[in-house]
């Protein structure tokens, strides 16, 4: 099956196509400014989000099967920054993207976040349940559901997921990479305890992608996540552990100690359920995500 993955060389798209080619599909690698490094994909191209002509160019001459959607602008310090840039990647591209899927009846696949909710509720969140970002990243992925919906109802998935766990191109996009990266330049991270999120590896998300590319009596919103419910400050604890790293390396704070985070989400945890009963993937749990990591 021929898949065309934007974002290829972020930590999820990577992944997503790492995982297709090692299935035995004909991949087409699309990423904005770094070019992917998957071996075996069959075309890799560089392509600017907002450059609809050559996706289209791209689409209609090689005609995927499959279209997943990996790429955003996924820091919301970014995206408060930019917010224009934001909306043309987050939100007008998956649009696109749809509409290019549609006329190629194609399978369409978009990743969407946890962050469409404000992490109030005391519950897992279910894919039904009232949206409510906090941030202006979270509407922007709340605003490009719409428009993959409205755009191709009949053959589109919405993936919803948490914080990623797992291994980036470039060593620096992920969860440990990051927090190794601040410990090693002398930083003492501050990390939430009361801050519980359900994070995830994105081998495992991307396994759950290619069994949804093939699943397209499936269309609509879904929740995915890791098997557990953890702290930041829990996570991030076990990460210095795994890396020999001391305790102490990590600062435990709440939420409540500074009021600049008196809206930053203090829950935001998923029922897979619906889904994991549609599927083979199971959820992984945290000690299998953290087997998974290496130090940059």
């Amino acid at each position: 099956m021929r898949i065309l993955v934007t974002g290829a060389s972020g930590l999820l798209g990577n992944a997503v196509a790492e995982a297709a080619v090692e299935a035995g599909h004909q991949v087409i690698a699309v990423s904005n400014t770094n070019p992917a490094t998957v071996i075996g994909v069959a075309r890799a191209e560089l392509i600017e989000g907002t450059d609809g002509d050559a996706f289209t160019g791209l689409c209609c001459g090689l005609r995927p099967a499959v279209i997943i959607n990996c790429a955003a602008l996924s820091n919301p310090a970014s995206v408060d920054e930019r917010p224009e840039e934001a909306q043309a990647i987050n939100v007008a591209m998956p649009g696109m993207l749809a509409g290019l899927a549609y006329e190629l009846d194609a399978r369409f696949l978009h990743i969407s976040t946890d962050m469409v909710f404000d992490g109030l509720a005391e519950h897992p969140y279910g894919a039904g349940d009232a949206t409510n970002p906090s941030n202006l990243y979270g509407q922007t992925k709340l605003d490009s559901e719409d428009e993959v919906l409205e755009t191709y109802p009949a053959g589109s998935a919405v993936l919803r997921i948490p914080i990623l766990m797992g291994n980036s191109p470039g060593g620096g996009r992920s969860l440990h990479e990051k927090l190794l990266g601040a410990i090693r330049d002398g930083g003492r991270p501050k990390l939430f305890t009361d801050e519980i999120r359900q994070p995830c590896s994105v081998t495992n998300v991307a396994s759950v992608l290619l069994e949804l590319a093939v699943r397209r009596e499936l269309t609509g919103v879904f929740h995915w996540a890791g098997a557990d419910r953890m702290s930041r400050y829990d996570i991030g604890l076990a990460i210095v552990r795994k890396f020999g790293l001391p305790e102490d390396s990590v600062e435990a704070v709440s939420l409540r100690d500074d009021p600049a985070f008196a809206r930053r989400p203090a829950r935001l945890t998923f029922d897979t359920g619906p889904l994991e009963a549609a599927l083979e993937t199971r959820p992984a749990g945290f000690a299998e995500q953290l087997a998974e990591l290496r130090a940059i």
